[in-house]
């Protein structure tokens, strides 16, 4: 759900794009090239060693995290504490900002449609997935979604709940 989750960070304000190495070669894989997301994202890329970017979190740049879509591996060392990449860096220091988090899980449910590169497939998640991202869904200040119309639903939610505390979104 890559170009769905993409289609959703367009039509939002100001939205900034962490991405992990393997997101990047994920990206190739579906014809999407960098370049065209700087048009409308600043994005950031895996390339330190400190995962450098999350200090943005400490100075108010950010009102929430989306992890979107979020791979098994991805939701596995969040709910395990792991954190090791740039998205799961961000996961971690959102959580100890206490900024709420929303994470599209790939493996949500038993069975799952989802586009591949080339065709549309089907995949039965592991057990572990599914704990993992039922492990996930009960932390604090983060909603685990396995759709997308599930994941539309709770941005909304949270600009709602953001412009009711603070007025209109602006980022």
């Amino acid at each position: 759900m890559l170009k769905e989750s993409l289609a959703l960070a367009r039509q939002l304000p100001d939205v900034d794009l962490f991405l992990s190495r393997a997101g990047e070669e994920i990206l190739n894989m579906y014809d999407i090239k960098i370049a065209d997301l700087r048009q409308q994202f600043r994005i950031f890329r895996d390339n330190t060693a400190s995962a450098a970017p999350v200090g943005l979190f400490y100075h108010g740049h950010y009102h929430g995290v989306v992890l979107a879509p979020a791979t098994s591996n991805t939701v596995a060392k969040c709910a395990l504490g792991i954190s090791d990449s740039l998205p799961t860096n961000i996961f971690a220091q959102a959580g100890k900002c206490r900024l709420p988090a929303i994470v599209f899980a790939c493996d949500t449910e038993p069975e799952v449609d989802t586009e591949s590169p080339s065709d549309w497939v089907t995949l039965y998640p592991r057990e572990i997935d599914l704990a993992h991202a039922r492990t996930l869904a009960g932390f604090r200040g983060v909603t685990v979604v396995g759709s997308v119309a599930a994941l539309e639903a709770a941005v909304q939610q949270h600009l709602a709940q953001l412009a009711q505390a603070t007025g209109p979104v602006a980022s």
